[in-house]
C-alpha cells in the first residue's frame, strides 16, 4: 500500500452488528487505526484520544474506524467500557492487517509474537491513502491525525 495510491477493497465485520465496506464509506475522509489489542493501557489511551476529538474529526468530514485482530464481543465490551462514538472492526483473518502490511514481528516479555504494529492511515473521499503513521506512540496521536485531516481540506 502506498500513499496517494487507491486502497483496495476490503470488507470486515463491525460492532452494533454490522459489515464496514471500503467503497460503502467513501465520500468522505476515513481513518483506520490499527492497534494491537482491546483493554491494554495503550490501546485504551489511543481509543480515548480519538474518542475526545471524535466531534471535531466529524466536524472536517473524517469518520474513524478503530481495527484490531481481537474478536466482534471484546470489541463490544471495549467499546462501551470507553463510550467509543465511532465503530471497531475485527480482523481475526489479518485480511486489512495483510493489505495495510501491519503485523509485525515483535519482543514481548523476551519471547517472539506475531503483533499488529500500532499505525494510523487516513483515506480520502476518493479512496486514495494520503498518509500514514507506523510504529505510534499512543498520547497525543490522535490529534496530530486531526491536524492533518483538517489540512486535507485546505488543499
Amino acid at each position: 500500500m502506498m500513499v496517494d495510491h487507491p486502497v483496495p477493497e476490503f470488507a470486515l465485520p463491525a460492532t452494533g452488528n454490522q459489515t464496514f465496506t471500503l467503497s460503502e464509506a467513501q465520500g468522505s475522509t476515513l481513518v483506520l487505526y490499527f492497534y494491537p489489542k482491546d483493554n491494554t493501557p495503550g490501546c485504551t489511551t489511543e481509543a480515548g484520544e480519538f474518542r475526545d476529538l471524535h466531534a471535531s474529526f466529524r466536524k472536517a468530514g473524517c469518520a474513524i474506524y478503530g481495527i484490531s485482530r481481537d474478536s466482534l464481543k471484546s470489541h463490544e465490551n471495549f467499546k462501551a467500557k470507553l463510550k467509543l462514538p465511532f465503530d471497531l472492526l475485527s480482523d481475526g483473518e489479518e485480511t486489512a492487517c495483510a493489505l495495510f502490511g501491519v503485523v509485525r514481528q515483535k519482543v514481548l516479555y523476551g519471547k517472539p509474537v506475531r503483533g499488529i504494529e500500532r499505525s494510523t492511515f487516513v483515506i480520502d473521499g476518493d479512496g486514495v491513502l494520503r498518509r500514514e503513521w507506523r510504529g505510534v506512540k499512543a498520547p497525543g496521536h490522535a490529534a496530530e491525525v486531526l491536524e492533518f485531516v483538517k489540512s486535507l481540506k485546505r488543499t
